[in-house]
C-alpha cells in the first residue's frame, strides 16, 4: 500500500459540538462532565490522546477543561517562556471564517499554563497571545479577565479555563453560533496533540487550517 502523503486531518474539514454549560461565568471554571468531551482526531492518524479535552459555553464566554494523565514527572512551566512551557493553547475565530489564509480581528490565540507563576512557580497561568502574521489584531484583553484553576493529580494534574466574553472580539452565539477552533497541547514528556492538522502545517497563522466548534444546546 502507498505511503499516504497528507495527513488525514488535512483532508477533511471538522466540527465538534460544543454543549451550553448555563453557570459558566458565574464560578471559578472546573473540569465538565464527560458529555462536553471534544472528539480526539488524532486518532485518525492512529496517534495515543494523553490529554482529555472538554469544552463549553454561554452567554458568558468560553470554558475549556483538560485532563492529563500518564506523567511520571512534574509539568515544566515559566511564565516568561509561555510558549516553551507545558501549556494548552487554544485558536478561536469568532465568525468561523475558513477561506483566509491571515488572521482577521475576530480571530484569537490563548495559552494556559497549569502552574509557572508566583514565587514560588505554583500558580497557573492564563494569557493572550498574538496570532502570527495577522492582518489585524484583536482587541487586547484586560488583565485578570482570564481565568484558569489548576489540581496536581496522581500521573498528571486537571486544568480548566474560563475566556469570558468580553475577550472575544464579535462573540454573538445567536447570530454566530459557529467559532473557527483549534488547539494545542504541549507536554516536555508526553509531547504534543492538536485538535486539527500539526505543526506540518502553518496552523497557528492560518485559520484555513482551524476546525470548527457548534455551539448548541
Amino acid at each position: 500500500m502507498a505511503e499516504q502523503l497528507l495527513p488525514t486531518r488535512f483532508l477533511f474539514r471538522f466540527a465538534a459540538a460544543c454543549r451550553y454549560a448555563a453557570t459558566l461565568g458565574a464560578a471559578p471554571p472546573s473540569e465538565f462532565s464527560a458529555e462536553y468531551r471534544l472528539p480526539s482526531l488524532g486518532e485518525l492518524e492512529g496517534q495515543r490522546a494523553f490529554a482529555d479535552v472538554r469544552a463549553a459555553w454561554s452567554e458568558a464566554g468560553l470554558g475549556f477543561s483538560v485532563r492529563i494523565e500518564g506523567k511520571r514527572h512534574p509539568s515544566w512551566c515559566r511564565e516568561t517562556k509561555l510558549e516553551d512551557s507545558d501549556s494548552l493553547q487554544v485558536w478561536i475565530d469568532t465568525r468561523d471564517t475558513h477561506n483566509i489564509h491571515r488572521a482577521s480581528r475576530f480571530c484569537h490565540r490563548f495559552i494556559f499554563l497549569p502552574s509557572g507563576g508566583g514565587r514560588t512557580y505554583e500558580q497557573p497561568i492564563a494569557d493572550q497571545l498574538l496570532v502570527d502574521r495577522s492582518r489585524e489584531n484583536a482587541n487586547p484583553v484586560r488583565p485578570g479577565h482570564l481565568k484558569v484553576t489548576s489540581e496536581k493529580r496522581v500521573g498528571g494534574y486537571v486544568m480548566s479555563a474560563f475566556i469570558p466574553a468580553a475577550a472575544l472580539t464579535g462573540f454573538n452565539p445567536v447570530d454566530h453560533p459557529k467559532l473557527g477552533f483549534t488547539y494545542f497541547i504541549f507536554d516536555r514528556e508526553l509531547g504534543q496533540q492538536f485538535f486539527s492538522v500539526g505543526s506540518e502545517f502553518p496552523f497557528p497563522s492560518d485559520p484555513s487550517l482551524w476546525g470548527t466548534l457548534e455551539l448548541g444546546r
